[in-house]
């Protein structure tokens, strides 16, 4: 009888094995998933096309591919970030159905989470690349061009990473939306005031470490100031564009700017992972 009453407390059951659960090939799969779901997207295809006829407008109106990649530049650092957070932000609000039947699977949430952000940013960066990228390299593929086109990808990476953390924050699709879209609305055009109203302030004191500084806060700085440095229109920005140049130009200036990109993307996306691995889906 205490035998029959073991067995029927612990039945013999097959466990999961923790190595496969924790292998990063789930991770690579649904990121393999999200990408061939996305590019079929019309949306996506329309932002594609969309880059690509302005790209080639802009480098067909101008003899000289430099005046090209100035008019591209200022699309880039608006409508760029701008669709990468707000697509994504909908997008992961679209895919929670998607995400809780993965949670019922013996994969981690970090795992889930990771390969979301992989599949949709990779979608969007194809997007751009072949939009802009392939328009930029015909024309100009020196380093300007190189320049613009990793650029391009860093942002895209950023403000992905953004997104997910303004849709972990809140349950409420409207208001991640609205949280993604003030995210973006500060760094495109509401910080540029801010500096601009704290220089002329404290003009009486010495600022230049200081502008430096608040540059790293901005990616869309950090992107227009090293475009512009390619670009040699540094002479435009007076003193502080010979400032940028001095250490932007060197070796350090461009590492800080590049581990300053980094950790734009690492910093958002591990704090959203840590909320999502703890929130209740």
């Amino acid at each position: 009888m205490k035998t029959a009453v073991a067995t029927i407390e612990h039945p013999r059951t097959e466990a999961p094995n923790p190595d496969i659960a924790r292998s990063p090939l789930h991770m690579l799969k649904i990121a393999k998933y999200v990408v061939y779901d996305i590019l079929r997207n019309r949306f996506v295809l329309a932002y594609l096309l969309f880059l690509l006829v302005v790209s080639m407008s802009f480098f067909n109106l101008e003899n000289d591919p430099v005046k090209g990649m100035i008019s591209l530049l200022n699309i880039i650092l608006i409508v760029l970030p701008l669709v990468s957070i707000v697509f994504a932000t909908i997008h992961l609000y679209n895919s929670y159905e998607f995400m809780e039947l993965l949670l019922a699977q013996p994969l981690r949430r970090s795992d889930i989470f990771l390969g979301e952000y992989l599949g949709l940013a990779s979608s969007l960066c194809i997007a751009f690349c072949v939009g802009v990228g392939i328009p930029v390299f015909v024309f100009d593929g020196s380093m300007r061009g190189i320049t613009l086109v990793v650029g391009g990808v860093l942002l895209t990476l950023i403000f992905v990473s953004l997104a997910f953390l303004s849709a972990v924050l809140s349950r409420d699709k409207a208001r991640g939306i609205g949280i993604a879209l003030l995210l973006w609305f500060f760094c495109a055009i509401l910080y540029d005031g801010i500096v601009l109203m704290s220089m002329f302030a404290f003009s009486d004191y010495p600022l230049e470490k200081a502008v430096i500084g608040l540059a790293f806060l901005n990616p869309i700085d950090l992107t227009r100031i090293a475009m512009l440095l390619q670009l040699d229109v540094a002479a435009l920005m007076g003193y502080t564009g010979a400032l940028f140049q001095h250490f932007f130009g060197s070796i350090w200036g461009v590492g800080l700017s590049l581990t300053a990109m980094f950790a734009w993307i690492a910093g958002p996306l591990w704090v959203a992972a840590r909320i999502f691995r703890r929130k209740d889906i």
